[in-house]
């Protein structure tokens, strides 16, 4: 009995270190401009819709589609993925779910096309 409770925790502790361990990945060369993508019909109601965007492929960068995705909770909105610059090069940060704040509504949405500058 103590030796799975001990087991499980070493599991939960390497599953959090791994989970919360990210890799920074900097590429030379700014990203391409953004395309220009066609939206397909909305699948159904409650849909969102998630820009494309260009991610590292070596030392090369590679698009990924726009795509219709459902948001995982009432009131979540897509926080597009965006690049930096910084001192070593242009580091992508994720996209993801957010939750709705209604006094910096389109923080972190920027434009298309926009690239920050650090």
């Amino acid at each position: 009995m103590k030796l799975n409770w001990i087991g499980g925790i070493l599991f939960a502790t390497a599953l959090t270190i791994s989970a919360s361990a990210q890799v920074g990945i900097y590429i030379g060369s700014a990203p391409p401009p953004l395309r220009y993508e066609e939206r397909s019909a909305m699948p159904g109601p409650g849909y969102a819709w998630v820009d494309g965007y260009w991610t590292p492929n070596g030392h090369h960068y590679r698009w990924v589609a726009g795509r219709w995705d459902r948001p995982p909770y009432e009131g979540a909105y897509w926080n597009h993925p965006h690049y930096d610059h910084y001192q070593q090069g242009w580091q992508l940060h994720e996209g993801h779910w957010d939750h709705e704040n209604h006094d910096n509504h389109d923080r972190g949405r920027g434009h298309e096309g926009e690239h920050h500058d650090h």
